[in-house]
Protein backbone atom coordinates (compact mmCIF):
# COMPACT_ATOMS: atom_id res chain seq x y z
CA UNK A 1 0.00 0.00 0.00
CA UNK A 2 1.06 3.39 -0.81
CA UNK A 3 1.08 6.49 1.49
CA UNK A 4 -2.78 7.61 1.96
CA UNK A 5 -1.18 10.99 3.18
CA UNK A 6 -1.19 13.92 0.16
CA UNK A 7 1.37 15.13 -1.24
CA UNK A 8 3.15 18.58 -1.42
CA UNK A 9 1.82 18.47 -4.78
CA UNK A 10 -1.84 17.22 -4.17
CA UNK A 11 -2.23 20.19 -1.60
CA UNK A 12 -0.79 22.79 -3.84
CA UNK A 13 -3.47 21.30 -6.06
CA UNK A 14 -6.05 21.27 -3.57
CA UNK A 15 -5.14 25.39 -2.95
CA UNK A 16 -5.21 26.33 -6.64
CA UNK A 17 -8.77 24.42 -6.93
CA UNK A 18 -10.15 25.66 -3.88
CA UNK A 19 -9.36 29.30 -5.00
CA UNK A 20 -10.74 28.96 -8.64
CA UNK A 21 -14.30 27.82 -6.72
CA UNK A 22 -14.38 30.13 -4.32
CA UNK A 23 -13.86 33.07 -7.23
CA UNK A 24 -16.39 31.65 -8.97
CA UNK A 25 -18.31 28.85 -7.55
CA UNK A 26 -20.22 30.85 -4.33
CA UNK A 27 -23.43 29.09 -2.48
CA UNK A 28 -25.62 31.57 -3.75
CA UNK A 29 -24.80 31.69 -7.31
CA UNK A 30 -25.33 27.78 -7.08
CA UNK A 31 -28.81 28.09 -6.23
CA UNK A 32 -29.37 30.55 -8.57
CA UNK A 33 -28.36 28.22 -11.26
CA UNK A 34 -30.70 25.31 -9.95
CA UNK A 35 -33.55 27.87 -10.84
CA UNK A 36 -32.63 28.39 -14.35
CA UNK A 37 -32.59 26.51 -17.45
CA UNK A 38 -29.02 25.82 -17.64
CA UNK A 39 -27.75 24.42 -14.18
CA UNK A 40 -24.60 23.55 -15.37
CA UNK A 41 -21.75 25.90 -14.80
CA UNK A 42 -19.87 26.10 -18.27
CA UNK A 43 -18.30 29.08 -17.36
CA UNK A 44 -16.33 27.47 -14.51
CA UNK A 45 -15.81 24.39 -16.79
CA UNK A 46 -13.62 26.35 -19.00
CA UNK A 47 -10.73 27.73 -16.48
CA UNK A 48 -10.95 23.90 -14.90
CA UNK A 49 -10.39 22.68 -17.88
CA UNK A 50 -8.36 24.97 -20.27
CA UNK A 51 -6.72 27.50 -17.82
CA UNK A 52 -6.02 24.59 -15.56
CA UNK A 53 -6.34 21.11 -17.57
CA UNK A 54 -8.04 18.87 -14.85
CA UNK A 55 -10.18 17.25 -17.97
CA UNK A 56 -7.03 15.43 -18.46
CA UNK A 57 -5.45 14.31 -15.20
CA UNK A 58 -6.26 10.70 -16.12
CA UNK A 59 -5.25 11.04 -19.90
CA UNK A 60 -1.22 10.57 -20.90
CA UNK A 61 0.47 13.06 -21.59
CA UNK A 62 1.64 11.21 -25.45
CA UNK A 63 -2.61 12.30 -25.53
CA UNK A 64 -2.31 15.94 -24.68
CA UNK A 65 -3.02 15.05 -20.86
CA UNK A 66 -1.42 15.41 -17.82
CA UNK A 67 -0.44 12.14 -16.98
CA UNK A 68 -1.78 11.93 -13.34
CA UNK A 69 -3.23 9.78 -11.38
CA UNK A 70 -6.29 8.50 -9.71
CA UNK A 71 -5.21 10.64 -6.35
CA UNK A 72 -4.81 13.93 -8.10
CA UNK A 73 -8.54 13.16 -9.68
CA UNK A 74 -9.10 12.41 -6.16
CA UNK A 75 -8.03 16.05 -4.45
CA UNK A 76 -9.87 17.78 -7.37
CA UNK A 77 -13.32 15.68 -6.22
CA UNK A 78 -13.08 16.61 -2.91
CA UNK A 79 -12.97 20.43 -3.46
CA UNK A 80 -16.09 19.99 -5.97
CA UNK A 81 -17.62 18.13 -3.62
CA UNK A 82 -17.21 21.03 -1.20
CA UNK A 83 -18.24 23.59 -3.30
CA UNK A 84 -21.65 21.04 -4.70
CA UNK A 85 -20.22 22.47 -8.20
CA UNK A 86 -22.24 21.81 -10.52
CA UNK A 87 -19.89 21.05 -13.29
CA UNK A 88 -19.88 17.05 -15.18
CA UNK A 89 -15.93 16.28 -13.78
CA UNK A 90 -16.93 13.17 -12.72
CA UNK A 91 -18.94 12.01 -15.37
CA UNK A 92 -16.35 12.97 -18.36
CA UNK A 93 -13.04 13.66 -17.25
CA UNK A 94 -13.14 10.31 -15.03
CA UNK A 95 -16.10 8.11 -16.38
CA UNK A 96 -16.30 8.45 -20.03
CA UNK A 97 -12.08 9.18 -20.35
CA UNK A 98 -11.84 5.58 -18.51
CA UNK A 99 -14.15 4.27 -20.92
CA UNK A 100 -12.05 5.78 -23.40
CA UNK A 101 -8.96 4.27 -22.10
CA UNK A 102 -10.58 0.87 -22.18
CA UNK A 103 -10.66 1.44 -26.21
CA UNK A 104 -7.77 2.97 -26.73
CA UNK A 105 -10.09 5.96 -28.38
CA UNK A 106 -7.07 8.01 -28.78
CA UNK A 107 -8.67 11.07 -30.56
CA UNK A 108 -11.59 10.80 -28.32
CA UNK A 109 -9.01 11.32 -25.70
CA UNK A 110 -7.50 14.32 -26.72
CA UNK A 111 -10.77 16.22 -27.14
CA UNK A 112 -11.87 15.28 -23.83
CA UNK A 113 -8.44 15.99 -22.19
CA UNK A 114 -8.41 19.60 -23.79
CA UNK A 115 -12.06 20.25 -21.65
CA UNK A 116 -13.48 21.10 -25.21
CA UNK A 117 -15.44 18.31 -25.57
CA UNK A 118 -17.66 16.70 -22.95
CA UNK A 119 -18.22 13.41 -22.95
CA UNK A 120 -20.77 11.17 -20.97
CA UNK A 121 -21.32 7.55 -20.74
CA UNK A 122 -25.11 6.46 -21.71
CA UNK A 123 -25.27 4.11 -18.83
CA UNK A 124 -27.78 4.83 -15.79
CA UNK A 125 -26.13 6.73 -12.62
CA UNK A 126 -27.72 4.52 -10.61
CA UNK A 127 -25.57 1.40 -11.98
CA UNK A 128 -22.83 -0.11 -10.05
CA UNK A 129 -19.40 -2.12 -11.58
CA UNK A 130 -20.44 -5.13 -12.69
CA UNK A 131 -24.25 -4.70 -12.94
CA UNK A 132 -26.25 -5.33 -15.78
CA UNK A 133 -27.24 -2.26 -17.44
CA UNK A 134 -29.76 -1.51 -20.62
CA UNK A 135 -28.23 -1.31 -24.37
CA UNK A 136 -29.46 0.20 -27.67
CA UNK A 137 -30.22 -1.64 -30.58
CA UNK A 138 -27.63 -2.15 -33.44
CA UNK A 139 -29.74 -2.56 -36.50
CA UNK A 140 -27.81 -1.70 -40.27
CA UNK A 141 -24.92 0.48 -39.04
CA UNK A 142 -28.00 2.51 -37.29
CA UNK A 143 -28.57 2.77 -33.48
CA UNK A 144 -32.51 2.90 -31.44
CA UNK A 145 -33.33 2.53 -28.32
CA UNK A 146 -33.95 5.19 -25.40
CA UNK A 147 -31.27 4.97 -22.00
CA UNK A 148 -32.38 6.84 -19.11
CA UNK A 149 -31.12 8.08 -15.55
CA UNK A 150 -27.96 9.20 -17.57
CA UNK A 151 -25.79 12.28 -15.95
CA UNK A 152 -24.56 15.12 -17.18
CA UNK A 153 -25.89 14.12 -20.31
CA UNK A 154 -27.14 17.57 -21.26
CA UNK A 155 -24.10 19.33 -22.19
CA UNK A 156 -22.63 16.22 -23.52
CA UNK A 157 -20.68 16.74 -26.93
CA UNK A 158 -20.51 13.12 -27.33
CA UNK A 159 -22.25 9.94 -26.23
CA UNK A 160 -20.43 6.94 -25.66
CA UNK A 161 -23.41 4.23 -26.07
CA UNK A 162 -23.58 0.49 -25.41
CA UNK A 163 -25.21 -1.49 -27.79
CA UNK A 164 -26.91 -4.86 -27.72
CA UNK A 165 -23.92 -6.16 -30.56
CA UNK A 166 -21.38 -6.14 -27.40
CA UNK A 167 -19.86 -2.81 -29.18
CA UNK A 168 -19.23 0.75 -27.47
CA UNK A 169 -20.44 3.36 -29.67
CA UNK A 170 -19.58 7.34 -29.79
CA UNK A 171 -22.47 9.07 -30.80
CA UNK A 172 -22.54 13.01 -31.63
CA UNK A 173 -24.80 14.37 -29.15
CA UNK A 174 -26.71 16.44 -31.74
CA UNK A 175 -27.85 12.99 -33.85
CA UNK A 176 -29.48 12.01 -30.31
CA UNK A 177 -33.09 13.85 -28.67
CA UNK A 178 -31.91 14.44 -24.80
CA UNK A 179 -34.55 15.21 -22.29
CA UNK A 180 -34.09 16.41 -18.79
CA UNK A 181 -35.74 14.40 -16.21
CA UNK A 182 -36.90 15.39 -12.55
CA UNK A 183 -33.92 14.75 -10.77
CA UNK A 184 -33.54 15.31 -6.66
CA UNK A 185 -30.07 17.09 -7.43
CA UNK A 186 -30.12 19.73 -9.25
CA UNK A 187 -26.57 20.22 -9.36
CA UNK A 188 -26.20 16.86 -11.23
CA UNK A 189 -29.10 16.78 -13.35
CA UNK A 190 -30.42 13.09 -15.44
CA UNK A 191 -31.23 13.16 -18.83
CA UNK A 192 -33.49 10.60 -21.20
CA UNK A 193 -31.15 10.03 -24.03
CA UNK A 194 -33.30 8.92 -27.05
CA UNK A 195 -31.87 7.18 -30.72
CA UNK A 196 -33.38 7.22 -33.54
CA UNK A 197 -31.37 5.89 -36.56
CA UNK A 198 -28.31 7.55 -35.22
CA UNK A 199 -24.78 6.68 -36.71
CA UNK A 200 -22.10 5.58 -34.23
CA UNK A 201 -18.41 4.36 -33.95
CA UNK A 202 -17.66 1.52 -32.31
CA UNK A 203 -14.51 2.23 -30.48
CA UNK A 204 -14.13 -1.27 -28.72
CA UNK A 205 -16.00 -3.81 -26.34
CA UNK A 206 -18.46 -2.26 -24.12
CA UNK A 207 -18.60 -4.53 -21.12
CA UNK A 208 -15.14 -4.45 -20.19
CA UNK A 209 -15.08 -0.28 -20.85
CA UNK A 210 -18.43 0.17 -19.06
CA UNK A 211 -16.75 -1.87 -15.90
CA UNK A 212 -13.43 0.11 -15.91
CA UNK A 213 -15.34 3.27 -16.25
CA UNK A 214 -17.93 2.53 -13.67
CA UNK A 215 -15.64 1.11 -11.38
CA UNK A 216 -13.38 4.24 -11.51
CA UNK A 217 -16.77 6.07 -10.87
CA UNK A 218 -17.60 4.61 -8.21
CA UNK A 219 -14.13 4.91 -6.50
CA UNK A 220 -13.70 8.18 -7.04
CA UNK A 221 -17.23 9.65 -5.99
CA UNK A 222 -16.12 8.29 -2.82
CA UNK A 223 -14.01 11.64 -2.52
CA UNK A 224 -16.51 13.64 -3.82
CA UNK A 225 -18.88 12.44 -0.34
CA UNK A 226 -15.72 13.36 1.49
CA UNK A 227 -15.69 17.13 0.50
CA UNK A 228 -19.01 17.20 0.68
CA UNK A 229 -19.41 15.58 4.69
CA UNK A 230 -15.93 17.93 5.80
CA UNK A 231 -18.29 20.79 4.08
CA UNK A 232 -21.02 20.36 5.85
CA UNK A 233 -18.84 19.48 9.53
CA UNK A 234 -17.33 22.46 9.24
CA UNK A 235 -20.15 24.54 8.57
CA UNK A 236 -22.12 22.64 11.20
CA UNK A 237 -19.34 23.37 13.62
CA UNK A 238 -18.50 27.04 12.73
CA UNK A 239 -22.44 27.97 13.00
CA UNK A 240 -22.97 26.08 16.56
CA UNK A 241 -19.83 28.21 18.11
CA UNK A 242 -21.82 31.39 16.88
CA UNK A 243 -25.51 30.65 17.67
CA UNK A 244 -26.11 31.00 20.79
CA UNK A 245 -28.97 30.11 23.39
CA UNK A 246 -29.43 30.85 26.91
CA UNK A 247 -26.53 33.29 25.90
CA UNK A 248 -24.20 30.73 25.67
CA UNK A 249 -22.98 28.75 22.39
CA UNK A 250 -25.34 26.28 21.03
CA UNK A 251 -22.15 24.19 20.63
CA UNK A 252 -20.99 23.78 23.79
CA UNK A 253 -24.12 21.49 24.49
CA UNK A 254 -22.65 17.98 25.72
CA UNK A 255 -25.33 16.35 23.70
CA UNK A 256 -24.42 18.39 20.98
CA UNK A 257 -20.91 18.20 21.10
CA UNK A 258 -21.13 14.09 20.72
CA UNK A 259 -23.28 14.10 17.95
CA UNK A 260 -20.35 15.93 16.36
CA UNK A 261 -17.71 14.16 17.72
CA UNK A 262 -19.44 10.91 16.23
CA UNK A 263 -19.38 12.62 13.23
CA UNK A 264 -15.97 13.63 12.91
CA UNK A 265 -14.85 10.38 13.83
CA UNK A 266 -17.17 9.09 10.55
CA UNK A 267 -15.91 11.69 8.32
CA UNK A 268 -12.25 10.39 9.34
CA UNK A 269 -12.52 6.96 8.31
CA UNK A 270 -14.15 8.35 5.25
CA UNK A 271 -11.38 10.16 4.11
CA UNK A 272 -9.37 6.87 4.78
CA UNK A 273 -11.73 4.69 2.87
CA UNK A 274 -11.62 7.17 -0.06
CA UNK A 275 -8.04 8.00 -0.11
CA UNK A 276 -7.74 4.02 -0.15
CA UNK A 277 -9.73 3.81 -3.16
CA UNK A 278 -8.01 6.53 -5.07
CA UNK A 279 -4.34 4.88 -4.19
CA UNK A 280 -5.69 1.34 -5.13
CA UNK A 281 -6.84 2.59 -8.69
CA UNK A 282 -3.48 4.08 -9.09
CA UNK A 283 -2.22 1.30 -8.17
CA UNK A 284 -4.13 -1.47 -9.50
CA UNK A 285 -3.79 -3.25 -6.23
CA UNK A 286 -6.96 -4.96 -4.89
CA UNK A 287 -8.97 -2.22 -6.79
CA UNK A 288 -12.11 -3.75 -6.45
CA UNK A 289 -12.29 -4.44 -2.81
CA UNK A 290 -11.12 -0.54 -2.30
CA UNK A 291 -13.67 0.69 -4.16
CA UNK A 292 -16.53 -1.38 -2.56
CA UNK A 293 -15.28 -0.83 1.00
CA UNK A 294 -15.30 3.29 0.39
CA UNK A 295 -18.90 2.93 -1.66
CA UNK A 296 -20.20 0.92 1.40
CA UNK A 297 -19.03 3.40 3.90
CA UNK A 298 -19.02 6.40 2.10
CA UNK A 299 -22.75 6.49 1.57
CA UNK A 300 -24.19 6.47 4.75
CA UNK A 301 -21.53 9.09 5.93
CA UNK A 302 -22.36 11.51 3.73
CA UNK A 303 -25.66 11.38 3.84
CA UNK A 304 -25.33 11.37 7.93
CA UNK A 305 -23.14 14.80 7.87
CA UNK A 306 -25.95 16.60 5.20
CA UNK A 307 -28.97 15.48 7.65
CA UNK A 308 -26.90 17.09 10.94
CA UNK A 309 -26.06 20.07 8.96
CA UNK A 310 -29.92 20.88 8.33
CA UNK A 311 -31.06 19.38 11.89
CA UNK A 312 -28.20 21.33 12.98
CA UNK A 313 -28.77 24.70 11.57
CA UNK A 314 -31.76 25.04 12.80
CA UNK A 315 -34.33 26.96 10.92
CA UNK A 316 -32.03 28.64 8.59
CA UNK A 317 -31.03 25.44 7.30
CA UNK A 318 -34.64 24.74 5.84
CA UNK A 319 -34.28 27.55 3.93
CA UNK A 320 -34.03 28.14 0.16
CA UNK A 321 -31.40 30.22 0.27
CA UNK A 322 -28.72 28.55 2.76
CA UNK A 323 -26.77 25.96 0.86
CA UNK A 324 -27.60 23.12 3.50
CA UNK A 325 -30.15 21.47 1.32
CA UNK A 326 -27.86 21.46 -1.88
CA UNK A 327 -25.60 19.34 -0.09
CA UNK A 328 -27.81 17.25 1.49
CA UNK A 329 -29.93 16.24 -2.00
CA UNK A 330 -26.15 15.76 -3.54
CA UNK A 331 -25.43 13.10 -0.76
CA UNK A 332 -28.88 11.04 -1.23
CA UNK A 333 -28.71 11.49 -4.95
CA UNK A 334 -24.56 10.30 -4.13
CA UNK A 335 -26.05 7.22 -2.24
CA UNK A 336 -27.60 5.78 -4.91
CA UNK A 337 -24.95 6.65 -7.76
CA UNK A 338 -23.14 3.66 -9.02
CA UNK A 339 -24.84 1.38 -7.21
CA UNK A 340 -26.33 1.67 -3.23
CA UNK A 341 -24.22 0.92 0.41
CA UNK A 342 -25.85 -2.37 0.34
CA UNK A 343 -25.16 -3.49 -3.28
CA UNK A 344 -21.22 -2.78 -2.58
CA UNK A 345 -21.49 -4.79 0.53
CA UNK A 346 -22.95 -7.83 -1.14
CA UNK A 347 -20.37 -7.40 -3.39
CA UNK A 348 -17.57 -7.32 -1.09
CA UNK A 349 -18.76 -10.54 0.89
CA UNK A 350 -18.28 -12.01 -2.60
CA UNK A 351 -14.94 -10.61 -3.17
CA UNK A 352 -13.70 -11.93 0.22
CA UNK A 353 -15.71 -15.07 0.11
CA UNK A 354 -17.59 -13.63 3.42
CA UNK A 355 -21.19 -14.65 2.43
CA UNK A 356 -23.68 -13.58 4.61
CA UNK A 357 -25.77 -15.91 6.36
Amino acid sequence: MSDLLYSEEEEALRAAVRDLLADHCDAPGVIARTESDTPHHLALWKPLTDGMGLAGLLVPEELDGQGATHREAAVVLEELGRAVAPVPYLTSAVVATEALLACGADDLLRELASGATIGALTVALHVAPGAAYPTVRHENGLLHGELTGIADAAVADVLLVPADDGGLYAVDAAAATVTGQTSLDLTRPLATVTLDGAEGRRLGDADPAVRRALRAGAGLLASEQLGLAEWTLTETVRYLKERKQFNRPVGGFQALKHRLAQLWLEVVNLRAAARNAADALTTGEDAEVAVTVAQAYAAPVAVHAAEEALQLHGGIGMTWEHPAHLYLKRAKADSLAYGTAGAHRAALAGLVDLQAP
